[in-house]
């Protein structure tokens, strides 16, 4: 419990990621930064530090790409940003266009390993699912490689005014419209 007390305190206390902070954060945050959050993660490290450990497919001024270490299936590729966003959960309207970007890019590096469009899954696990703190859409071609793989990433289509249901994975469609609708991320249905 002190780790997860210890999180939100820094949370808090951190300016860029203050819920009531009204400068451009994403600006800030683009400026290098070598506080204790992005040093110590692991995918910060994929652009910034020791690249070694990642199999880097694509990459440009605000973006890179690389295999996951433990694929779900055939292709599995993580797209991050070169900034440090924690999570899904962080963006806000102002974001969807970078989203959207993340979706172009997606499908541009799954139509180099030419997967039909019905065989691709691209999303964001919704913390506390995630394993690494740094924003990551994962791009996919289906099927998974096993039933426990399958079940990491289930789409829940929303219902009423609810772009998503009760999932701890987030489509990047739904993602985008419930960001561009002035909502936030959730677990819960959004």
């Amino acid at each position: 419990m002190s780790g997860l007390f210890a999180r939100l305190v820094f949370h808090w206390q951190n300016p860029i990621l203050h819920p009531f902070n009204t400068t451009d954060s994403r600006a800030e945050a683009s400026k290098p930064n070598l506080d204790k959050t992005t040093q110590q993660c692991v995918f910060c490290q994929a652009h910034s530090g020791n690249r070694d450990g990642f199999s880097i497919i694509w990459e440009d001024a605000d973006f890179i790409a690389f295999r996951d270490r433990s694929p779900a299936s055939r292709h599995h590729i993580q797209l991050i940003p070169k900034i440090h966003i924690d999570s899904v959960k962080d963006l806000t309207k102002r974001d969807a266009e970078m989203v959207k970007r993340m979706q172009k890019i997606g499908n541009d590096i799954l139509d180099q390993y030419q997967v039909p469009s019905t065989y691709r899954r691209m999303g964001f696990h919704i913390p506390p699912f995630t394993s690494v703190h740094h924003l990551h859409l994962h791009l996919q071609a289906l099927p998974y490689i096993s039933l426990a793989k399958r079940l990491k990433y289930p789409v829940v289509g929303g219902f009423g005014t609810f772009h998503k249901g009760f999932s701890w994975f987030a489509e990047v469609g739904q993602t985008i419209r419930i960001l561009e609708s002035g909502s936030t991320i959730g677990t819960f249905a959004c």
